[in-house]
């Protein structure tokens, strides 16, 4: 008798973990589907947001062509300041001012739609988290629950992943843009803003010294303002490098004409032509910022090392795959040498690797370089 009530508890015990055990699988996952509604919804207040920073930008980069102009003017204005009427001369401070206000007000306008993105970024990541931690522990309970019933001997057989190597290495680089980001928005929103505010002080410092009339001195700002102007050049030029912000918003074709118009600009003598055939898609952030570091250490690489006065980037959308074409008439080099110690050509290697392309070079000796990067399209976009 004593055996006989043993099992009975031991098989009401079973069934009621059992039963326990369901009704926290359901409970789970109506919060995982609570969190993915919710993550839905974000999404969307995210999208639009991001919409408002494009056109943030695009209102900023036209104003900043009018200050830019607005500043010419003021500057020949105050360099023959005598053949100009009271009216003109005040006309010209009074649009550089305006101008430089407008242009304040929208990097303002631009940070807070910033702020708001990346607060919604970090909430959609830790959503994301939640639904994640949701289906592994329901899975979990699956796979207990099935080995409960079925006596499986090898549970762990059922959890294996095999994209654990590919996704550890993405989280490398994905902690590795976050930094650069963190880094591009300190610059921008400090020294970046200060050398702009000396450069329009400068401008009135100018009109006083000249009203007084010593030229030395007169000579000393006209340098100063130089001097400023390239130091300005010079850290926009490092918040691009650094992490060009207009990746999450605008996407990986209008970057890269951005970064190469920009680049071309820096680079006098080379002249760049980018291209973008087929309907372009969106791809996750470690995606698209795979590829445009690899067509940004191309275009380093043709410069820096292959002394090239023309580069064609061309971006071919397929259906199933992407293609990028970096071509160059520079030096080139011998692949056979070159290949196994060049870190950047390995760092190319290695992102390509990570996001399942494939990668082709063909080079020599005075005949140029042409690398191409094949990118699936098999990804949830």
């Amino acid at each position: 008798m004593a055996k006989k009530f043993d099992v009975k508890a031991l098989d009401s015990i079973f069934d009621e973990v059992m039963d326990k055990m369901e009704r926290s699988k359901q409970d789970i996952f109506v919060i995982s589907e609570q969190s993915r509604q919710s993550y839905e919804d974000m999404k969307n207040e995210l999208q639009e947001v991001r919409t408002n920073i494009a056109r943030v930008i695009k209102t900023g980069d036209l104003l900043e062509e009018k200050t830019r102009a607005a500043r010419r003017r003021l500057a020949e204005v105050s360099q023959f300041f005598n053949s100009f009427t009271e009216s003109q001369v005040r006309q010209a401070y009074e649009q550089a001012n305006e101008l430089q206000v407008k242009l304040s007000i929208n990097r303002s306008e631009e940070k807070q739609y910033r702020q708001k993105r990346d607060s919604l970024q970090r909430r959609l990541q830790s959503l994301l988290q939640t639904i994640e931690r949701a289906e592994y522990l329901v899975n979990r309970l699956n796979v207990t629950m099935n080995y409960l019933t079925s006596d499986l001997e090898k549970v762990d057989e059922a959890e294996d992943n095999v994209k654990l190597k590919q996704d550890y290495s993405l989280r490398i680089i994905e902690a590795q843009e976050e930094e650069r980001k963190r880094l591009s928005r300190e610059i921008h929103d400090g020294p970046a803003q200060m050398m702009a505010n000396v450069l329009l002080r400068s401008d009135l410092i100018d009109r006083t010294f000249r009203e007084k009339g010593p030229e030395l001195a007169f000579k000393e700002i006209t340098s100063l303002k130089e001097m400023v102007r390239d130091a300005l050049t010079e850290v926009r030029r490092i918040i691009y490098d650094l992490r060009p912000m207009a990746l999450d918003d605008l996407g990986l074709v209008p970057t890269l004409k951005k970064y190469i118009d920009t680049t071309e600009e820096y680079n006098k003598g080379t002249r760049m032509n980018f291209q973008s055939t087929g309907k372009e898609v969106r791809l996750p952030s470690n995606y698209e910022t795979a590829i445009f570091r690899l067509v940004q250490e191309a275009i380093t690489n043709a410069v820096r090392h292959g002394k090239a006065s023309e580069i064609d980037v061309n971006v071919e959308w397929l259906e199933k795959q992407v293609t990028i074409i970096v071509k160059d008439n520079g030096s080139g080099f011998d692949k056979s040498i070159v290949k196994s110690q060049s870190f950047g050509l390995m760092g190319m290697k290695e992102r390509i690797e990570l996001i399942n392309g494939d990668f082709i070079i063909n080079s020599s000796l005075g005949n140029g370089t042409v690398l191409m990067f094949i990118i699936p399209l098999t990804l949830d976009s």
